[in-house]
């Protein structure tokens, strides 16, 4: 990934996935009515701190909170800039 961006500390970036578009059933979900996604890809890490090293690293797929994070726009997409703390787990 050619991202010009570093984490600070225990921060880390997260591309979101898509939300989803349909049901199980095969309905069509309206942009309005559409969940927040709460999964995404770890993009970039910090270094940690001297306390808290970081443990996800570069292409975990992680579970956060639904409205955990800084929302950014970079490059055209959608990330979210979050502390590890924020993270729920690694899936």
């Amino acid at each position: 990934m050619g991202l010009n961006i570093k984490p600070l500390a225990d921060r880390v970036l997260v591309e979101p996935t898509e939300a989803e578009t349909k049901t199980a059933s095969g309905i069509i979900i309206p942009d309005n009515a559409k969940e927040k996604p709460q999964k995404g890809t770890v993009v970039a890490t910090g270094k940690g701190t001297k306390d808290e090293p970081i443990t996800v690293k570069v292409g975990d797929t992680v579970l956060y909170g639904k409205y955990g994070g800084t929302e950014l726009k970079l490059e055209g997409k959608d990330y979210l800039m979050m502390r590890e703390s924020d993270i729920l787990a690694i899936i």
